[in-house]
């Protein structure tokens, strides 16, 4: 069985088509675009394909529930052109094979827990600290819905002392992604994150905002590994300063043996840019169980 998956992100696009063992046997990408023109490059791929199941995840916010009348479409996105796009309705005309939609870091984080970082646990978050930061999340097996998809990139943080930029989300401001996404980086210091790596005051602040964060999502869902990808995370320093900040913020509070060895608990994607992709066809392979294929 070919499975088609699609990881529709904010910058590019990336589709692909494998196995249901998650092995990826060809995949293209392409910039994002306005809907048409990007909708009908994927169309396209998987018109090449056999495909008898379709995952996707996309950039959010969007319409995850498949009792909605909108289900699968983007909903209120600063991306303005695709705002309220019937993103899976629009690939179901053109194939009709059991399908799945939800967001990108959600669909990461279960292909991280079925064949990545998390393999073996029945619980994760996928963090992405890009043009954006997005957060899913896997409980118990299952991919974490509530009255919506988890947004946990704009959660409120406590202001570093030595951080003077306002913030660039233009919903909230100064909130998680406002102050620590890409975007953010290069406002505060007029250049992007690559060409700043050997500032270490840069990525103390970056540090020190993401490690508050993770804090909060370790108190509140308790997952039993934590994966960090996206451009961002590109810069390995990054990660032994996070996990040293998290340990002072959480202050020996939790007492688990998940939290025994942070290099362990806090740590880059097993499937490195695959996350996403892979994570869309564990997707479908779930879709197509639901419907006995």
């Amino acid at each position: 069985m070919l499975i088609g998956a699609m990881e529709a992100g904010g910058t590019k696009f990336v589709c692909g088509v494998g196995t249901r063992e998650g092995e990826i046997l060809e995949h293209v990408s392409f910039p994002t675009e306005g809907p048409e023109e990007t909708m009908a490059k994927a169309v396209e791929f998987f018109s090449r394909h056999p495909i008898q199941g379709l995952g996707v995840g996309t950039f959010g916010p969007a319409d995850i529930n498949p009792e909605s009348p909108t289900y699968g479409s983007i909903t209120t996105t600063p991306k303005l052109k695709w705002a309220h796009y019937p993103m899976l309705p629009e690939l179901q005309k053109h194939f009709h094979v059991p399908a799945a939609f939800d967001t990108d870091v959600n669909a990461a984080a279960l292909g991280e827990l079925t064949w990545g970082a998390a393999r073996g646990l029945d619980s994760c978050m996928y963090m992405t600290v890009g043009t954006g930061i997005g957060v899913g999340a896997v409980v118990d097996g299952k991919v974490l819905h509530g009255m919506n998809h988890p947004e946990m990139g704009h959660i409120l943080v406590r202001r570093h002392p030595n951080d003077t930029f306002a913030g660039a989300c233009p919903y909230h401001g100064d909130c998680l992604e406002g102050l620590a996404a890409g975007p953010a980086l290069e406002k505060r210091w007029g250049a992007k994150g690559i060409e700043l790596a050997d500032r270490p005051e840069v990525w103390e602040i970056q540090a020190d905002y993401l490690a508050q964060a993770l804090v909060s999502y370790a108190l509140i869902f308790g997952p039993k590994r934590m994966i960090l990808g996206g451009g961002v995370m590109k810069q390995q320093q990054l990660f032994p300063l996070i996990r040293e900040k998290f340990k002072t913020y959480m202050n020996s509070y939790l007492q688990n043996s998940y939290l025994d060895d942070l290099d362990t608990y806090i740590v880059p994607p097993g499937l490195q840019d695959f996350a996403g992709l892979k994570g869309s066809i564990a997707l479908a392979v779930l879709a197509s169980k639901v419907h006995s294929l």
